[in-house]
């Protein structure tokens, strides 16, 4: 970021070429739209090269990513209060599917996989109901693994605060997803 900052274009195609897939998997599982979390994708980037010459590195790049990634996508939901979308859909970007979860790489039987889906998207819904900054907390915990510390940084609050946040996450999904709990083992990775 940088070295962009310092008028290199091509270190914005390789950030680009790095976060762009990562940055559409997060606001997808977010807005839960395909063409609306690509529409908000490249508006990510497009303030990252707006704005790129007011980047100052006093945290690391990801999360000052990740923060315009969220702004963004609470703006978008803010606007579109009442939009409903699957949760199943496919995201693609470019000519490349997109990994929106991590398979599980071992071969089930056809009724075991169907099981599988319809508890990935009982979950998927589950978290979906969250309010929002819990939402922001599990997503960037559960699937981009972010640590305490950048999740506090990318939300804009305490260590404390994400704890808590996760905390009431996990609870709050335990009670809507307390039929699936004893065969899924939801919330194990949210703290």
């Amino acid at each position: 970021m940088l070295e962009f900052r310092n008028g290199s274009r091509s270190a914005f195609e390789t950030l680009m070429k790095k976060y762009y897939s990562r940055i559409l998997n997060f606001i997808y599982r977010f807005v839960a739209n395909k063409e609306i979390a690509e529409d908000l994708t490249q508006e990510v980037f497009l303030r990252v090269f707006r704005f790129g010459h007011r980047y100052k590195p006093k945290s690391k790049f990801q999360t000052w990513l990740y923060t315009i990634a969220k702004n963004i996508c609470l703006n978008e939901l803010r606007k579109n209060k009442d939009f409903v979308a699957s949760l199943d859909e496919p995201v693609t970007a470019g000519n490349e599917d997109q990994q929106l979860q991590i398979d599980d790489p071992r071969r089930c039987a056809a009724d075991e996989e169907l099981i599988r889906n319809e508890k990935a998207m009982v979950i998927r819904q589950a978290i979906n109901e969250l309010p929002e900054n819990q939402r922001l907390a599990v997503i960037l915990r559960r699937y981009d693994d972010f640590s305490y510390v950048e999740i506090a940084e990318t939300l804009g609050v305490s260590d404390k605060a994400v704890k808590s946040l996760l905390s009431r996450a996990k609870v709050n999904l335990r009670g809507r997803l307390a039929g699936l709990a004893s065969s899924s083992g939801n919330g194990e990775h949210l703290n």
